[in-house]
């Protein structure tokens, strides 16, 4: 048997790709050119000797063979990340601010900010919870060090590092979306989760009302759960008793930003940023103990080596 050496960086970039979909997402986030990803899958193929993308259709998916390198993949780059958390943790220390909606606080980060402070345990965390227009003024006057929120319109900077899925949300029982107008519960006006709903509602006729504005998640899902109204969350925050509605205009996706603040230098500060950044981009699933994230394959529109496309999106 042939013994053969895979490149971390090959199978950082496979994985990135099968979870974005996109060749131009995946040298955008990993930092380099899209030749250069569509090259590393190329070699990646050969050194494993078997085809890792087939034709399925009109389009492209994980074989088998690639299925199973990119689940061995996510278990060698979790224990190489954990790794190197381990090695580098115990000497750094600080105290570090960080700033996001109440919506991404509850259930988009209990669980990676639990690895990091296990793989940190010197690093004291200050949460602040506000929403995402003032908390991008707060990091850029460096009252906090690090922002993760929802893209707005007029926002600029900051680093790409997930979308999440918008979606209508209504109460188990609630009747609430067939009522004409449809009450709304909705963040307040300058958000965008409320303009794609009122875009989406008056683009298909819908006659809609305001019911509930409330700066905090717990106050829509408080209307939602009452049955009085529906409203418009990321996915990830979906919970029992309520469910998705399919009766409305889909939703797009949403860009969540990180920022941290200018000249930031502190040891403490780029762990955090650079923690969030890598695990928020490997699409949220729960990481794995002591510095690790345990994903799941999504199955993913894909090319072969040598049917990539010019612009690098699958």
């Amino acid at each position: 048997m042939n013994l053969i050496s895979l490149d971390i960086r090959m199978l950082r970039s496979l994985i990135s790709v099968v979870d974005t979909g996109s060749i131009t997402e995946t040298a955008r986030r990993l930092g380099r050119t899209q030749p250069a990803i569509t090259l590393q899958l190329q070699r990646l193929e050969e050194l494993a000797g078997t085809q890792l993308f087939r034709h399925d259709g009109r389009r492209f998916a994980l074989t088998p063979e690639g299925d199973l390198v990119v689940n061995y993949g996510k278990s060698i780059l979790r224990l190489h990340d954990e790794l190197l958390s381990r090695l580098s943790a115990p000497e750094i220390e600080g105290h570090v601010v960080l700033g996001t909606p109440d919506l991404y606080a509850a259930y988009m980060l209990p669980s990676i900010l639990g690895v990091f402070k296990k793989a940190f345990p010197r690093i004291q965390v200050q949460l602040r919870c506000a929403l995402s227009t003032p908390l991008v003024d707060l990091v850029q006057r460096g009252e906090v060090d690090i922002a993760l929120v929802t893209r707005m319109n007029d926002f600029t900077g900051g680093l790409v590092v997930r979308q999440e899925q918008l979606v209508w949300i209504g109460g188990e029982g609630s009747s609430a979306h067939h009522e004409n107008p449809v009450p709304l519960a909705l963040l307040p006006p300058g958000n965008i989760y409320r303009d794609h709903a009122i875009a989406g509602l008056d683009a298909a006729g819908h006659k809609w009302r305001i019911a509930c504005v409330s700066e905090s998640v717990s106050g829509l899902q408080a209307a939602v759960f009452s049955g009085m109204a529906v409203s418009v969350l990321g996915r990830s925050a979906v919970v029992p008793r309520m469910r998705e509605l399919d009766v409305f205009p889909p939703l797009p996706k949403v860009d969540l930003l990180l920022y941290k603040a200018p000249g930031t230098t502190s040891r403490a500060a780029l762990a955090l940023h650079d923690y969030l950044a890598h695990y928020l981009g490997l699409e949220h699933e729960e990481p794995a103990p002591l510095g690790g994230p345990s994903l799941q394959h999504q199955p993913v529109r894909t090319r072969p080596a040598g049917a990539y496309g010019a612009d690098g999106d699958f």
